[in-house]
């Protein structure tokens, strides 16, 4: 039976999370807020949950482009490879914020996923409620938008309906106010210099 948690925003209770991180190392999936859209997610070492999220968005096979929540960029290293000094910048620079970058993965990453990727999205949402659960957790989780946000639609922004629309399909919706219905902007670092591969909440002229 799937609940729906209500967790403040600004101060978020740590029972609460400390609920929600037994509910993802049991294996469960939750839908929870960011600094953009409400996101679905995982532990990223749980794969029966992120088979889960794979038959939840309706991806087959391995070709699954998921992003990692972190608290912060500490451990990059353990999921991404080498990262030049003025790409490190730059997420440094827009992290904690509404931004994906896509990095080379490091040879851990695909064997988490079980999948044929060789980048990895990194996400530090500027929003206290994930980075506390990862913190939490002491691993980062999965994350993916709740359907294709490259379309534009009417997006669910009130917990209330998102947990009344998809709660049967996971274990945990967190009510942390309403979303937003931009998703984070997407830049792609892997070819040496950096690349807009979808303009979202985030001001790539801010990076710079």
């Amino acid at each position: 039976m799937s609940e729906l948690v209500k967790i403040h925003p600004e101060n978020p209770q740590k029972k609460k999370i400390q609920h929600v991180v037994e509910v993802l190392r049991a294996g469960g999936v939750i839908i929870y807020p960011t600094d953009t859209v409400y996101g679905l997610g995982c532990d990223i070492f749980n794969t029966k949950a992120i088979e889960r999220i794979k038959r939840i968005k309706g991806i087959k096979g391995k070709s699954m482009n998921l992003s990692f929540i972190c608290h912060d960029l500490s451990n990059l290293s353990e999921y991404a490879r080498h990262v030049d000094t003025p790409i490190f910048k730059m997420m440094k620079k827009g992290l904690p914020g509404p931004y994906t970058f896509i990095l080379e993965s490091s040879s851990k990453t695909p064997k988490i996923l079980k999948t044929n990727k060789k980048t990895v999205g990194i996400r530090v949402p500027d929003n206290l409620i994930p980075r506390m659960i990862v913190q939490e957790l002491e691993n980062p989780i999965v994350t993916t938008s709740l359907h294709d946000v490259d379309v534009i639609k009417d997006y669910p922004t009130d917990p209330e309906v998102i947990f009344n629309e998809y709660g049967k399909l996971v274990d945990l919706v967190i009510d942390g106010g309403p979303g937003n219905v931009i998703p984070s902007t997407v830049i792609d670092c892997t070819g040496g210099e950096p690349v807009v591969v979808r303009e979202g909440l985030g001001k790539v002229v801010e990076l710079t």
